[in-house]
């Protein structure tokens, strides 16, 4: 158990309180009856067997902060980095800031965040590994960092920057409520370092001492129907009517008509020239642009190989290429080998890959990896009964070729399920930029151009290599193409609209890909343009020979570099919901900036160099 000094301050000690039967959210605040079969039990903490005494114990516990009061002292900061011994570049809490008017009435509110042990954790089910609990005791939502494999996935699902990925240990760690100290009755680290007051803890609903209001929002916090979160607010002083972020974030919060209205976020626009940016399109999530990419284009070029004899494409058969279209399938087994190997290149823990199971009930990554797993297996077998024959001559030639069929069948189900759930990943209300229907559109088109180019060009050389016309079966191909390119650009541009409409972080990251990234995102549109007429012109010359080929060749290098910036751009743009950072502190400009200047290689700076 954790000790308690002799001298502990009162002001340290989680205050009593009789809290209401349920919270603003319909929860009931008693978690578990006394009688329950979980009460009782212990925490294990430092593996104690012991039960703490604490008589609320199986009631929600949360957060209360002042905004009024908060000086930015960073005292709650330093007592839980010190508490959880952490390193520079990682803080369970961190104090942001937003800010507004002109002197002398200049204001800032400081806003100190952490872990907020939600009554929806969205962390909880979108982990793959399970690594997340929410326990009975105190609320608490607990992760396990022995568990967790380094995905990350957390990190994109949670509004607040409560979990924290480790680049250098390749996992993620948060606040664990200081659930050691809530069993002597003590707060928790953070709340009891507080030295203005602004930051307090006890039951959820319960007034603490001092205060007037239990707000659940403030200007700077997210949508707080996304978690339910269990932090109250106060902010009596009056605002200004605008109030800005120092992070990079191109976000303000103006105050709707009234002076007691609520502040809404909106986009802090400003005269940004058009930029290229290159450079900025590599992010850690590279691995996944070639994941995704190269798994949809496999699931293409298969359902196209499969697909297009049973529809009239005799070329594609295997009996029209005997050696080619085996050996075809067992080059897209390759390349999905290689995309999954590069995937796991995305993990903290890369040998911990399998975990990633763990959770099929609820996560969206468990269900992809479980789809694109039964699609690679379901291929690879209809591979091997297609090319070797002899594996099902066993049981005659009626059932070997249902066999054949039923495997290809399942596997193309297979593939069109697996990239649904890999579209089911990006719908996170804490990043508006992809939440929309548009990455489904995005996923599927992709399929449809990448597979069906993959096949055509590699039947073209195939008929160059044997001296037969293509013209006719290529141009038959640039439809499946052309259809992708027109589903992606019609995503794209409801996407684009819905953005603007929405408003908030979702518009912030179309005005940073307009103005940022602005000449890239119209090369990019522009590219998706000139590969549809250029298709359209292939498939009413049908042309053949060596010109034709390299007509082909230049067209499916604008598809494949249309995707590649389009697939570059989807990852780097997300701005999320997240809280507001400080000027140096959790601000990715200054993060970047660190890492060009070499000042990351100093520690104490709290910025590392990219890794996983």
């Amino acid at each position: 158990m954790y000790k308690v000094r002799d001298d502990e301050p009162g002001y340290a000690f989680v205050p009593r309180a009789e809290p209401p039967e349920a919270n603003r959210y319909g929860k009931r605040i008693q978690l578990v009856d006394e009688d329950h079969p979980l009460a009782g039990k212990s925490l294990n903490i430092n593996g104690d067997p012991a039960v703490g005494t604490n008589p609320d114990r199986y009631k929600q516990h949360g957060f209360y902060f002042n905004a009024d009061n908060c000086i930015a002292c960073h005292a709650c900061e330093s007592a839980c980095s010190e508490k959880n011994d952490l390193p520079p570049h990682l803080a369970f809490r961190a104090v942001g800031y937003v800010e507004g008017g002109t002197w002398p009435a200049y204001r800032r509110i400081n806003i100190s965040m952490a872990c907020n042990h939600c009554d929806n954790p969205v962390c909880l089910k979108g982990c793959p590994t399970r690594a997340y609990t929410k326990y009975a005791e105190y609320g608490a939502v607990l992760q396990d960092p022995d568990i967790c494999f380094g995905c990350g996935y957390c990190t994109w699902v949670c509004p607040y920057n409560a979990p924290q990925l480790d680049p250098v240990e390749g996992q993620v760690q948060k606040c664990n409520m200081c659930v050691d100290r809530l069993e002597v009755g003590l707060k928790p680290a953070c709340a009891a370092a507080c030295l203005a007051g602004a930051l307090d803890f006890g039951v959820i609903e319960t007034t603490p001492p001092n205060r007037e209001q239990l707000k659940d929002r403030i200007p700077g916090f997210p949508d707080p129907s996304i978690t339910h979160p269990n932090i109250r607010f106060q902010q009596v002083r009056s605002l200004p009517a605008e109030m800005t972020r120092t992070d990079d974030m191109p976000l303000r919060y103006v105050r709707g008509p009234g002076r007691h209205s609520e502040h809404r976020t909106e986009v802090r626009r400003a005269p940004r020239a058009r930029r290229w940016n290159l450079r900025r399109l590599r992010s850690r999530e590279d691995p996944l642009v070639f994941f995704t990419l190269a798994t949809q284009a496999v699931v293409g070029a298969f359902l196209a190989v499969f697909l297009g004899p049973r529809l009239g494409l005799e070329a594609l058969s295997a009996a029209a290429q005997p050696l080619l279209h085996p050996a075809f399938l067992f080059a897209l087994l390759g390349l999905e080998t290689v995309a999954l190997a590069l995937s796991t290149m995305h993990l903290g823990k890369p040998h911990r890959f399998y975990r990633a199971f763990n959770n099929l009930r609820y996560s969206p990554v468990s269900r992809e990896v479980a789809g694109v797993a039964a699609f690679y297996n379901l291929l690879g077998a209809h591979a091997l009964v297609t090319a070797f024959p002899g594996l099902t001559a066993w049981m005659g030639a009626g059932a070997a070729h249902l066999v054949a069929e039923g495997l290809g069948w399942a596997a193309g189900a297979a593939g069109l399920t697996a990239l649904y759930f890999m579209h089911a990943i990006y719908r996170i209300p804490a990043r508006p930029f992809w939440n929309h229907w548009q990455v489904l559109t995005a996923f599927y088109g992709s399929m449809l151009s990448l597979g069906g180019l993959l096949v055509a060009l590699t039947w073209l050389g195939a008929h160059l290599w044997q001296g037969r016309p293509y013209g006719d079966l290529l141009a038959a191909l640039a439809w499946p193409v052309m259809a992708g390119l027109v589903l992606e650009a019609a995503g794209l541009f409801f996407h684009a609209r819905d953005m603007k409409r929405r408003g908030a972080e979702g518009e912030a990251a179309h005005y940073v890909q307009q103005t940022e990234f602005g000449w890239t995102y119209l090369a990019r549109n522009a590219g998706l343009g000139l590969a549809v007429a250029a298709l359209l012109l292939l498939a009413w010359l049908r042309p053949e020979g060596l010109a034709g080929a390299l007509a082909w060749a230049a067209t499916g290098l604008l598809v494949v570099a249309t995707q590649v910036v389009g697939r570059a751009l989807f990852y780097v743009l997300v701005i999320p919901t997240t809280m507001p950072g400080a000027f140096f502190w959790r601000n990715r400009a200054f993060q970047d900036h660190a890492r060009e200047a070499g000042l990351a290689r100093m520690p104490q700076v709290g910025v590392v160099e990219h890794g996983h």
